[in-house]
């Protein structure tokens, strides 16, 4: 049965991976837009910041990825702005608490995390 499953299923891989590289890429722009632009309600940092810092990497990193364009790099830049957000800002050091990622709200950033590592391995896909 899941023989039959997996031989239905890798006729479309390189399809799904598209849709998968596609959504990630919007998701990570979207993230970034909340930050630079205020929209889909965010709000307004400043540029400056660290956290404007963040916005700029992930409006150009969603872009790039999202069109295809230099993905294993802008995979690996994003992977490496999501360790660092999960460590600087939802890590609490001291408390076990603190490091599991549905009591610290970091689960979004581990999950662009591992996403932006198939990113990595596979680039832009087909």
């Amino acid at each position: 049965m899941l023989h039959m499953i997996k031989n239905r299923l890798e006729c479309c891989d390189k399809v799904f991976y598209v849709i998968f590289r596609l959504l990630v890429g919007f998701m990570f722009f979207a993230h970034g837009a909340q930050k630079l632009f205020g929209w889909f309600g965010g709000k307004v940092v400043a540029i400056a910041s660290l956290m404007g810092v963040a916005g700029i990497v992930e409006v150009i990193g969603g872009l790039l990825i999202f069109f295809g364009l230099f993905t294993r790099l802008a995979a690996l830049i994003s992977a490496i702005e999501m360790l660092v957000a999960y460590f600087k800002a939802h890590v609490t050091f001291g408390t076990l608490a603190g490091w599991i990622p549905l009591m610290n709200k970091g689960e979004p950033a581990l999950l662009f995390f591992a996403a932006f590592l198939i990113i990595l391995i596979y680039g832009n896909g087909s």
